[in-house]
């Protein structure tokens, strides 16, 4: 058993709340396709990147923002998100100023699928445009934590990707990976690793931190 005491919680979106891959796949597949990139080049470096920095790797020749916008867009209007196991029950147990959602999706895609999945809405959301770096930069983490009023040494992160785990560490937090994307051997870089969210409990502390308990890790 694994116990960490942290005063918030800062969640990756997809692959840790919700879960959009049939979506994702298929239209950055449709994509690279119509672009003659091979898809499966591309599929390998889209976890926790934002859509505009995977277009200037692959393609930097087509002009990024309007690409992305038309990618996201099409994810957007594409009805395929479903709420992770245990992500509804954990985040009802949180005060609500307590935790929040830091993805490598805009804004407005994160919005439609957390509102897809029937999930609370956070109170503090950082999304592609609310930065100039995306992850592993730790440019996204440290403005969640800092939105939250909170030092980021007291913030716990839970990602899915390696770039995400990266990016927690660089800014001063502690990550926990959660296995529904990447196999644990590459999730290594985490301080622990769980299989499922129904694995984490949380209890608020009469200190006023969270005591966050990792069952069977």
């Amino acid at each position: 058993m694994t116990i960490f005491h942290s005063s918030a919680i800062l969640f990756d979106l997809d692959g840790v709340l919700v879960d959009s891959t049939v979506s994702i796949i298929r239209h950055w597949s449709t994509w690279a396709e119509r672009n003659r990139i091979d898809p499966q080049k591309v599929l390998a470096v889209i976890h926790g990147r934002r859509t505009v920095e995977v277009l200037r790797m692959m393609a930097p020749h087509l002009d990024a923002e309007v690409e992305a916008m038309r990618i996201e867009q099409g994810v957007t209007d594409d009805n395929g998100t479903a709420v992770v196991p245990g992500a509804l029950q954990l985040l009802t147990s949180l005060p609500e100023d307590r935790w929040c959602v830091v993805t490598s999706g805009t804004r407005g895609l994160a919005m439609s699928r957390i509102r897809g999945a029937n999930l609370p809405v956070p109170r503090i959301l950082v999304g592609a445009d609310d930065v100039t770096k995306g992850k592993p930069d730790p440019e996204p983490y440290l403005r969640g934590a800092k939105l939250l009023g909170m030092r980021p040494a007291d913030c716990l992160v839970i990602e899915d990707a390696p770039l995400g785990i990266t990016a927690a560490h660089e800014g001063g937090m502690k990550a926990i990976g959660l296995t529904t994307t990447f196999p644990e051997s590459e999730l290594l870089e985490a301080d622990a690793v769980v299989k499922s969210l129904t694995q984490i409990q949380v209890r608020k502390l009469a200190t006023g931190k969270l005591e966050i308990t990792l069952a069977g890790s």
